[in-house]
């Protein structure tokens, strides 16, 4: 068994693709359209097969989010860049570009080297080796 994908609700579909696309090398599908409904999607996949679901509808409810105070349920999920080099590297790029960096690279008490982010809509994302 393993999870197929994580889906989550975002403000601004297409920014939030290209920020995958560009950091993790994720590549988007062809963008689905439901008029009906007025959702659009884009399901983004990485190189082991793992999917984001990345969904755009109005009238969706908004949560504050805060990394400082957080909430019961999903908070956050992570992205193996494959050695600690990398974790630094892109964690330094991301830093440059502006991207808000909320946990330094470090080996964690669980054995994990990682530093933690968030996306633009404010997701916590754990980059590990």
């Amino acid at each position: 068994m393993k999870i197929d994908h994580i889906a989550i609700w975002v403000k601004d579909l297409e920014a939030t693709r290209n920020f995958y696309e560009k950091y993790f090398e994720a590549t988007a599908n062809a963008k689905y359209h439901n008029p009906n409904k007025n959702f659009e999607s884009y399901f983004l996949t990485f190189d082991n097969g793992c999917r984001l679901e990345l969904m755009q509808k109005p009238g969706i409810l908004e949560e504050n989010k805060s990394y400082d105070a957080q909430k019961m349920g999903i908070i956050h999920f992570a992205l193996s860049v494959g050695s600690k080099e990398n974790v630094d590297k892109l964690t330094n790029q991301l830093r440059a570009d502006g991207i808000r960096i909320v946990g330094q690279p470090r080996t964690t008490g669980d054995g994990y080297y990682e530093s933690v982010i968030l996306d633009p809509e404010d997701n916590i994302i754990e980059i590990t080796e």
